[in-house]
């Protein structure tokens, strides 16, 4: 039997230690607009139906149980990664973006099937990648 379909990737989250700090980054560097906001957690529209969620260190170990339901207990530590998908005539512009920001790049790559990928470091120094198409055969 195989598995169902999926949709696609959802949300996507990082944990942080000051959530207000991060939720301005990503909102004024990066250009995300957020969706929701509590002590416990930033959630920020991150373009093509999906979301980054900023989670507050610590505040999501145990499990949380309200009206709504039971979210079991998660939590991430140390460098964390993720990438957003740019267009590739998008690129220089985030180059230009990022270093008109004082947003310094802390990797470049140039993938065999044809894509690039900048990386800059956000407030908790996780590795956050701009790629374009051609960095996996699926985009």
């Amino acid at each position: 039997m195989s598995a169902p379909k999926l949709e696609g990737l959802l949300e996507t989250a990082l944990y942080v230690s000051d959530l207000q700090r991060s939720a301005a980054f990503y909102r004024d560097i990066l250009g995300l607009t957020p969706l929701s906001e509590s002590p416990r957690l930033v959630a920020l529209d991150a373009g093509a139906q999906g979301v980054l969620l900023l989670f507050q260190a610590g505040a999501t170990s145990a499990d949380l149980i309200d009206d709504d339901g039971c979210i079991p207990g998660h939590e991430g530590t140390g460098r964390l990664h993720m990438a957003f998908a740019i267009a590739a005539d998008q690129l220089q512009h985030w180059r230009d973006h990022l270093a008109a920001k004082g947003i310094p790049l802390a990797g470049e790559a140039h993938w065999k099937r044809g894509g690039t990928s900048l990386y800059i470091r956000d407030p908790d120094g996780h590795a956050i990648e701009f790629a374009t198409p051609g960095l996996w055969p699926t985009r």
